[in-house]
């Protein structure tokens, strides 16, 4: 008898448990300004009222519970009017611990839109709790909501299991007073969250936000820039920071194409590959999209690693470096730039326009034109050609758009580099399309040249033999290593599975699979197909640079005996770089595109 009461209580229990998880919330109600639905309309129990926003974007309503608790459950339900339920598609609930929701975290996201005069509910899956719930609707939709339900039980909660959109990292940004971001000027403050890849937060720290980019501005998906207050160190980033870019991608349907450049960056030994990861994006509450979370191309630990400069460093060695600047298109822009003689804008990037003085710039102006004129002798071949080699493998037709250089303090070489931007590659721009089918290089087929940075390749990649051939024993070293077809496909393949959660969020907010948008040759009609283009123009791109590089598949690796070298001969090591006449030391070297064991 004992073991069935027991049982009992344990029964009873439970039930009691699990109702009290499962409660409805009631509380103060709040919201943004109406146009008289009022904000108690979304909790009157009536699905013929209705709460209606005045602002079209980023309004909502919610409830103050009076302590925090931890929600087990949402519900809502549509306007019963046409179109009623596609309005609440892409709505997002938060929880918060202030009355402003800065600190707000999401607790679900609405990606089917349900039937109006029917509640529909969802589990919530989010260890924190909180004091302050709301309903956030989507872009343009007036927050159009007849019904919002939560569900929870009193408690603080924890960090340990919070909810992210996708299986992609959630970076989430509330900024004072709900200002949206305007320009590339103005810093907005703002806390930024950034909820990791296990769920709990990776960090929430205070900052700024503001646009970014030039083109990309001007596109409905904007990109931004953030701003810690203080260096952080961002998911699995290397460099400890505190700015960080959010590239939005727009017209990338495939939203990898950064991603697979600097894996080819890396294949080519670049020294500094910007770090990426795929992120889901939300601003005060609304869902923006899919976002590639980037390095800011900056002289830093773990970024582009150059020698500090100072006002003071003005005479000697400390004058010459580091620098670094851009070739770019939009200089004219910028606060600090300058034309050089052959009539290229380059931006001072590194030091910043605000810190640079008159002694530096001139220096670096005159550094600059004497590499344009003597490349031979200032250019740093190395990074330069395998610069030009991922631009045109990957046919980015943007490459000499903007270009990065910089210079180490006493090294009178300009070495090229990071790479940067590639939207508009791998077969995505109607300007160049179809890539394969030309018998010239993309940069001379079509691309995007600022100034005259045409005529300045044209002189190594076409009119120097010497290039050319440093050129193709780079090419001979990567094709070796991981710049084969079953690799890049293997990259392709991982990253189509990854990002299906996340490109499936980004074209419901973004429905653009079925137009032409920026300079899209063609409509491929759905995510996989336009992955698979990338596929098809890849496989065909490495027999396209082959051929036009001159390279061979070898059969294996050459011997020669040192004796037979000869002093005309051009060696280069296994890293590119070309020797001083040919190898003093027996060991393996690259000969006209062919890797060679002295012996």
């Amino acid at each position: 008898m004992k073991k069935v009461f027991r049982l009992l209580f344990f029964l009873l229990a439970a039930h009691f448990t699990q109702s009290a998880a499962n409660d409805k919330l009631t509380g103060t109600v709040m919201g943004t300004p109406t146009t008289g639905h009022a904000c108690l309309e979304a909790f009157d129990g009536n699905p013929e009222t209705f709460y209606a926003s005045q602002d079209d974007s980023y309004a909502w309503v919610g409830l103050d519970l009076g302590q925090p608790h931890v929600i087990t459950r949402v519900g809502w339900m549509p306007r019963n009017v046409e179109g009623g339920a596609e309005r609440v598609v892409l709505g997002v609930f938060e929880g918060a611990n202030r009355e402003d929701f800065m600190d707000a975290l999401p607790l679900f996201i609405i990606t089917e839109g349900g039937i109006a005069g029917t509640m529909s509910q969802a589990d919530v899956n989010c260890s924190r709790g909180f004091r302050y719930v709301r309903y956030v609707g989507p872009s343009e939709a007036y927050c159009n909501i007849a019904e919002v339900e939560f569900y929870g039980q009193p408690g603080e909660g924890d960090d340990s299991g919070l909810f992210r959109l996708t299986n992609q990292p959630t970076v989430t940004i509330h900024t004072q007073d709900g200002e949206i971001p305007y320009d590339k000027e103005h810093d907005i403050s703002a806390l930024i969250t950034i909820i990791g890849p296990d769920g709990a937060t990776q960090l929430s720290e205070p900052g700024t936000v503001r646009e970014r980019g030039n083109g990309s501005r001007t596109f409905p998906k904007r990109p931004y820039r953030l701003k810690f207050e203080q260096k952080k160190r961002v998911l699995d980033a290397p460099a400890k920071a505190k700015v960080w870019n959010l590239v939005s991608n727009y017209s990338d349907k495939t939203l990898m194409r950064n991603l697979l450049a600097f894996e080819m960056s890396r294949c080519f030994g670049m020294p500094f590959t910007p770090y990426a990861q795929s992120v889901d994006v939300l601003l005060n509450g609304e869902y923006k999209g899919t976002y590639l979370l980037c390095d800011a191309l900056k002289v830093e630990k773990n970024r582009i690693e150059l020698e500090t400069m100072k006002p003071e460093d003005i005479s000697g060695e400390a004058l010459t470096g580091g620098y670094l600047v851009e070739i770019d298109a939009y200089a004219y822009e910028e606060n600090c730039w300058f034309s050089s003689e052959m009539g290229n804008p380059v931006t001072i990037q590194y030091p910043s326009d605000d810190e640079i003085v008159p002694e530096q710039q001139a220096y670096i102006e005159g550094a600059f034109n004497r590499m344009e004129n003597d490349w031979e002798t200032y250019l740093d071949m190395n990074t330069f050609l395998r610069h030009f080699l991922i631009g045109e493998l990957s046919g980015n037709t943007d490459t000499y758009w903007s270009v990065y250089m910089y210079k180490h303090r006493g090294d009178d070489a300009f070495y090229t580099g990071p790479v940067w931007d590639f939207d508009l590659a791998f077969e995505n721009d109607y300007r160049t399309f179809p890539i394969n089918d030309k018998t010239d290089f993309v940069y001379r087929s079509g691309g995007s040249c600022c100034g005259q940075m045409k005529e300045f390749v044209d002189r190594i990649a076409v009119y120097s033999d010497a290039a050319r051939e440093q050129m193709l024993n780079i090419w001979a070293e990567a094709r070796q290593d991981k710049i084969t077809a079953q690799y890049l496909l293997d990259f392709i393949d991982r990253y189509e599975s990854n990002l299906q959660q996340t490109q499936r969020l980004n074209f419901l907010r973004w429905p653009i699979m079925d137009i032409k948008v920026q300079k899209n040759p063609v409509v491929w009609g759905g995510y996989a197909e336009e992955v698979q283009n990338v596929r098809r123009y890849l496989q065909e791109r490495l027999e396209w640079m082959d051929n036009k590089l001159g390279y061979e598949e070898p059969s294996g690796i050459n011997s020669t005996a040192y004796s037979d070298l000869k002093d005309k001969d051009t060696w280069y090591s296994l890293d590119g770089r070309k020797l001083n006449g040919k190898p003093t030391v027996k060991g393996l070297y690259i000969h006209n595109g062919r890797k060679v064991v002295i012996m």
